[in-house]
């Protein structure tokens, strides 16, 4: 239960909606990625772990319905969780799309266009290393990777400077977003 938020949404409860509504595994994996980014961003920032990892884990949760029209993605989201989430969080799914003109100006919102970015980046990057494994990835390879546009094309690295924005340096937010995803390794398969 988040507290002082008024809103009672549990994790497990999160988690029956994305079984609900997201039945593309690697999608499931990405949204699984992006939480653990954020619960890590929200320790780093002294905020609530439970509401920022909720936001990482239930940004892509329309995907499957929007993704012929990007345009409303994360705003289908946004209404699919409406008094589910607070206002601020769903602000933040809304605004991790820039089709939808929300703008990302909270803390939360800025943190989640840089997690969903940077995931990316960090699972491409272990699925190069030899045994397809993120022990295997260091802050080393993931600036190298960073600076190659050709690799992971998808992964805007504009996005992922959003870390700037919150006062972080570049690797110091790879090292923990790296750190996160080696937390739950064998939930991601890698």
């Amino acid at each position: 239960v988040l507290k002082g938020w008024g809103v009672c949404m549990e994790r497990g409860d999160a988690l029956a909606l994305v079984n609900k509504h997201v039945k593309n595994d690697k999608l499931v994996k990405h949204m699984l990625a992006v939480e653990a980014i954020m619960r890590a961003l929200a320790r780093r920032f002294g905020e609530d772990e439970d509401l920022w990892g909720l936001v990482g884990l239930l940004h892509d949760l329309d995907y499957e319905y929007t993704k012929d029209n990007m345009s409303i993605h994360g705003l289908k989201s946004a209404e699919m969780l409406e008094g589910l989430l607070p206002d601020e969080a769903l602000d933040a799914i809304r605004a991790h799309n820039e089709l939808t003109g929300y703008k990302a100006d909270s803390k939360l919102a800025k943190a989640l266009k840089a997690a969903d970015q940077i995931s990316g980046l960090i699972v491409a990057t272990a699925l190069v290393m030899p045994n397809k494994s993120l022990s295997e990835v260091k802050v080393k390879s993931l600036k190298k990777k960073f600076k190659q546009k050709d690799f992971a094309r998808g992964c805007s690295r504009e996005r992922i400077l959003f870390c700037e924005k919150l006062g972080m340096e570049k690797e110091k937010f790879f090292e923990i977003a790296l750190e996160a995803l080696k937390g739950i390794a064998s939930e991601l398969g890698l």
